[in-house]
Formats: structure tokens, sequence, C-alpha cells
């Protein structure tokens, strides 16, 4: 089923993702300065609570400690898990290819032998016509295409193929793939060569950061409109790698 495009929510969902994936990379450039700063951090609001004794202030306001405490996870964990999750969190999968439609044959006409004429009787009934033979069906010609990262930091690498594998059943074939992890990530068929556009087809969550795998298209849908395989963050609205097809 293609989803409604969010054209209500995509101007501000971008700019979020625009400063995200902005964070992203120079935190990434200087993880290991961060990491010693969150440690320092850490041990500093430990001294700060010794000092100010906030677990005593904490225990006479139990409720409003606990209250204070939630809405800090609340905002802080999906925060953390955005910025953190690309630079350890990697995933790989490989799969075997999958085959390219055969086209049906037409059958082979059997060879008939010379018979002598015959002349119809007068009252003979006609002899039925012959049914016109099946047009063979032919599979739909594999298109592909390099995948490109939107920049340094959302980089994309490999090939997307999409192929028709069965009349009807289409896989996209991800080979020597990887992209750079998010909270969100899906694959999406555009009609555009190189972004999301109205028409964009939501083809299944990515199963994986790296390897080599297939896709399947969900049952009934056409993509020979579509000319580029997206890797899509769906919580930000952001694209982070695209392939155009082409052939």
């Amino acid at each position: 089923m293609e989803p409604s495009p969010p054209s209500a929510t995509m101007p501000r969902m971008s700019i979020l993702g625009d400063l995200g994936g902005g964070l992203l990379a120079l935190l990434y450039d200087y993880r290991y300065l961060a990491m010693a700063l969150g440690v320092a951090a850490v041990i500093g609001v430990l001294l700060l609570a010794r000092r100010y004794r906030w677990a005593s202030n904490a225990r006479r306001h139990p409720v409003a400690s606990g209250i204070t405490a939630t809405a800090a996870i609340i905002v802080a964990a999906p925060l953390a898990w955005y910025l953190l999750s690309p630079i350890w969190i990697r995933t790989e999968l490989v799969e075997p290819p999958v085959a390219a439609a055969v086209p049906t044959a037409s059958p082979a006409t059997p060879a008939t032998t010379a018979t002598p004429a015959v002349t119809a009787a007068p009252n003979a009934m006609p002899s039925p016509a012959a049914e016109p033979t099946p047009t063979p069906w032919a599979a739909a010609a594999t298109r592909s295409g390099e995948f490109h990262g939107t920049d340094d930091f959302h980089f994309g690498r490999g090939t997307a193929t999409l192929i028709e594998t069965a009349p009807g059943e289409w896989t996209i074939r991800l080979d020597d793939f990887s992209v750079r992890n998010g909270p969100d990530l899906y694959v999406y068929l555009s009609p555009s060569k190189r972004d999301y556009a109205d028409g964009a087809l939501e083809v299944a969550r990515l199963k994986a950061t790296d390897g080599s795998f297939n896709v399947n298209l969900p049952e009934g849908i056409d993509p020979t409109d579509k000319r580029s395989v997206l890797i899509w963050c769906k919580q930000f609205s952001h694209l982070f790698a695209w392939a155009t097809l082409e052939g």
C-alpha cells in the first residue's frame, strides 16, 4: 500500500533531519573528544550531586524528583539514540541473489504429415477454427544504479538492481551495500532520479546497514514508473542515500 506523502510535516522534519545530520557529522568527527567530554560531564554531575546533597533532597521530595527524572529520560533518550546509534551500531546481511524471470516460451507446433484431400459431404459440419497461439510473456529489463550519500556523513555505497522475478513480482537487489545507520531507515522507490517526490513508494524497512540482500516489493505493485531507490529516514523525513535506476 502506498503511503500518503508527508507534505504537511516534511519541511519541518527535513530541517530537523539536516540539523541532526550536522550534529551527527560533528560528533563523529570528534567522537573520541566527545566520549571524553561525556565521561567528564558524568563525573562533574556526580560531584555536584555529592556536594549539594541532591540524593537527600530527592528522598525528601520523591514525587517531584520522580517526575523530573522521568521527563529528562523521555527527552534525552530518543535524542541520544538518534545521535549515538549511527556511530556504533552496524548490521550485516548476505543473501543469495534472486534470478530474473524467464520469459514463457510458446509451445512448439507438432509436425504434420500431408494427407490426401477429402471432399466434404454435402451436409457435413464445418471444422472449428484453430485457436490463436497466446503471446509469450516477457520479463521487463532489469534496471540498476550506484548508491550515493547525501553528504560526507550520510554516505551510501553499492548497487541497487530492480528485477522482475515472476510476472508482476519484483525484487530490489542490493549488492556490496553500505549506508550510514539511522533510527528509522526504509527502502523507497521514487519517481524522482535522486530524491523523495510525490508518488514515492515505501517498499520495506531496511534489513541491514551492510551486505548483499534482497528487498521484495509489496504484492501488486508496478514499479516501472519509478526512477530511483532511496534509503529514507521516516522519523525525520530525511534522505540518507539514493541510486538512480538506469537501463
